[in-house]
């Protein structure tokens, strides 16, 4: 393990022992390879395959996920490169130490950049890799800096399964010992060091490097999905020298000792880390599949969309009907917005026929099987019905739940949801919602749990009662026991930092906070901005991610607001105060962007989730009345859905490190309709007041 070090290291002396007390190493969870000492130091490499050399950009990697049979090259990119008319010039610079030109730079980014980790590229294609690795920097924001300047704790990864690493992330935790490249250093080369994990935020990580103690000037963070973290024993297994930091190589005058006694029983990465890194974020989404999603501008209905890119498992689809391909609209590929082509008449939901008469080259419907599974429901009993009221989350105001009707009740359990005082007369603003979805609530569910209730828009009689209100419109309240009240051990806490998609500007991805949780809803509050601007979001949405995933996944992070955006935001939010308080709340102002920062819109259009309420008379986009369903002569030119939707999910768990969920079993809830002070309590305490 330390034949590297010792080549590097001879020059290193002190009058200190290599005996000084050390403290103990925690013990740390069992699930993690164990560096065992029985006269030296073992571990677990994969090095089976044996190692190999990139003749063009000089990575060292396995020799089986080398390209081509001679295996004398990493990548194409390489092969090509060295093909080149300037291969000779770069290689010989390289040899003889000298700074390679600009153009050798460019022929060797390419795959330093493309690699989550050498040993691991024959998990995925070139392509893929390019695009978890292309991180984007980010002028002025430092996760690291923000949470140890304010002391904040960031949701742990384990809270989002539908991210890489979700469920398997396992026993990675405080006092971890892995093997990092080494800045502290004067040598030409790059030269490795074993640090341990201090701190942990999503998948950031504060290192301190072995044998600083409890010296933290050198401490750094690095996101430990990162391509040059390493379980300790890679840098034996690859050849490359272990060398102590220079602020401390004085300090001892036996390393290898040292080494041996501090690592004795200390826990590492599992040697395989780097391969259920690429694994988990292979995607079984490919550009040109197409899907049918919401209409962003007529919630009623859906179109047919195509799959232009793909990143972290989030999509940008294009509207088929989008000839300049600037048309687009993104979310993640386990969103409840997206379906296999063929469902809207399979359900009876409404759908705009697309022009286009028959599908590009190319192009092909994506697999039913690959789209989230909905739980199964039975409507033969008491089911919903028509004209039933509800709270529901109103997805043009997401910081808002109001008083909300069932205007359509489809198949499969699906739900046209309307909200009360501000329908358009056709219904094109309805929007659906599936009957176990947790954006739904029955009534009395804001008044239990202290969340202010919006009312129907002209309804004068406040304090707003919903016993008088079904008196009134002599309407009765859907029943408690068809509400979905699963709530899962999420592991979500008040305080918590993470990122989160802005479901009004879904292509934005916000540092955020978790500032409520009610039993499975979580009140996300984007940092830096008003809370006019927080959106109740569920603690499954796949909208969601842990701290670093921006970075991870290479989609640029939106950081808090600056001082003047929010002075300036602020400025123009009273001046409208006077004129809106006759106004829906739904109605939601687009959010500025902060001065100097761009989005990862692949598009000059601006997109927003939030759409009008009422809509233009273009007789084109009127969406029909709905029909009984199934609506047998729309969509002919599509075949009929799958029987099968079975849910094949993209992340592999792994059984070692999988994490487990417990979920509260809730019994059944005696609720009187329309009494909204009225509430049980069962098991899984869903409808019990919380505190704010």
């Amino acid at each position: 393990m330390f034949d590297g070090y010792d080549s590097c290291s001879e020059d290193t002396s002190s009058s200190s022992s290599s005996e000084e007390s050390e403290e103990e190493v925690a013990p740390l969870p069992s699930s993690l390879p164990i560096i065992k000492n029985n006269g030296q130091v073992y571990t677990y490499p994969d090095g089976k395959s044996g190692m190999a050399t990139c003749e063009m950009c000089g990575m060292v990697g396995v020799r089986d996920a080398f390209y081509s049979k001679t295996k004398r090259f990493c990548s194409v990119s390489c092969s090509r490169s060295y093909s080149s008319n300037s291969k000779k010039a770069s290689i010989l610079a390289r040899l003889q130490g000298k700074p390679p030109t600009k153009k050798a730079k460019v022929l060797q980014k390419q795959p330093l950049v493309a690699k989550l980790a050498a040993y691991a590229q024959y998990q995925a294609t070139l392509q893929n890799q390019a695009k978890t690795k292309a991180a984007v920097s980010m002028e002025g924001f430092s996760w690291g800096n923000y949470i140890n300047s304010n002391s904040f704790i960031a949701a742990p990864v384990t809270c989002f399964k539908h991210a890489p690493m979700g469920t398997c992330w396992g026993d990675i935790s405080e006092n971890v010992r892995v093997e990092v490249p080494n800045t502290d250093c004067s040598l030409p080369t790059k030269v490795f060091w074993i640090a341990g994990i201090v701190k942990l935020a999503g998948y950031n990580a504060l290192l301190r490097y072995e044998g600083f103690e409890n010296d933290s000037g050198l401490d750094f963070w690095c996101n430990i999905c990162g391509s040059d973290i390493h379980p300790v024993g890679w840098c034996a297994a690859s050849g490359k020298p272990l060398v102590p930091p220079r602020t401390i190589q004085h300090k001892y005058t036996n390393w290898k000792a040292f080494l041996v006694k501090r690592l004795t029983g200390a826990k590492t990465l599992p040697p395989d880390f780097s391969q259920k890194v690429s694994e988990s974020m292979q995607y079984p989404f490919k550009p040109c599949m197409r899907v049918e999603v919401v209409d962003k501008r007529h919630l009623c209905r859906t179109r047919v969309a195509v799959v232009e890119s793909v990143i972290g498992g989030r999509l940008r689809l294009v509207y088929e009907e989008s000839e300049d391909r600037t048309d687009d609209f993104w979310c993640h590929m386990h969103s409840p917005l997206i379906h296999h082509i063929g469902w809207s008449r399979s359900i009876g939901h409404r759908f705009k026929r697309s022009d286009i008469t028959k599908k590009q080259d190319g192009h092909f419907d994506t697999p039913p099987h690959l789209f989230a599974k909905v739980k199964e429901v039975d409507q033969s009993g008491e089911w919903f019905k028509e004209g039933m009221k509800l709270e529901a989350i109103d997805p043009l105001n997401l910081s808002t739940i109001c008083v909300a009707t069932i205007r359509k009740v489809l198949a499969d359990g699906f739900l046209m949801i309307g909200i009360d005082g501000s329908e358009a007369a056709d219904g094109s603003d309805w929007f659906c919602y599936h009957a176990t979805s947790p954006s739904i609530f029955p009534v009395g569910f804001c008044e239990i749990n202290m969340i202010e209730l919006t009312p129907p828009r002209g309804y004068t009689k406040l304090p707003f009662k919903w016993f008088d209100y079904l008196r009134e419109t002599g309407s009765i309240a859907a029943p408690v026991k068809l509400f979905n009240k699963d709530v899962p051990n999420h592991g979500f806490r008040v305080g918590m930092k993470l990122e989160a998609v802005d479901l009004m500007e879904p292509r934005l991805i916000c540092v955020a906070t978790v500032t409520r949780i009610i039993h499975r809803l979580l009140r996300i509050h984007f940092d830096g901005w008003e809370e006019e601007y927080d959106q109740w979001v569920d603690c499954e949405s796949p909208d969601l991610y842990p701290v670093g995933w921006c970075q991870l996944t290479g989609y640029q992070l939106q950081p808090p607001a600056s001082q003047s955006s929010r002075e300036s935001q602020s400025a123009s939010s009273k001046q409208k105060k006077k004129a809106k308080s006759q106004q829906y709340k739904g109605h939601k102002k687009k959010r500025k962007m902060p001065v100097g920062k761009k989005p990862v819109s692949l598009s000059s259009l601006p997109m927003t989730g939030g759409v009008r309420r009422s809509f233009s008379g273009d007789e084109e986009l009127t969406p029909p009345p709905y029909r009984t369903l199934p609506a047998q002569t729309a969509l002919e030119a599509f075949p009929p859905p799958s029987t099968s939707r079975e849910f094949s999910p993209s992340l592999k768990p792994v059984t070692t490190l999988q994490l487990k969920e417990e979920l509260l079993d809730g019994e059944d809830y005696n609720f009187l309709q329309g009494a909204s002070d009225q509430e049980s309590n069962g098991s899984a305490n869903f409808y019990i007041k919380q505190e704010p």
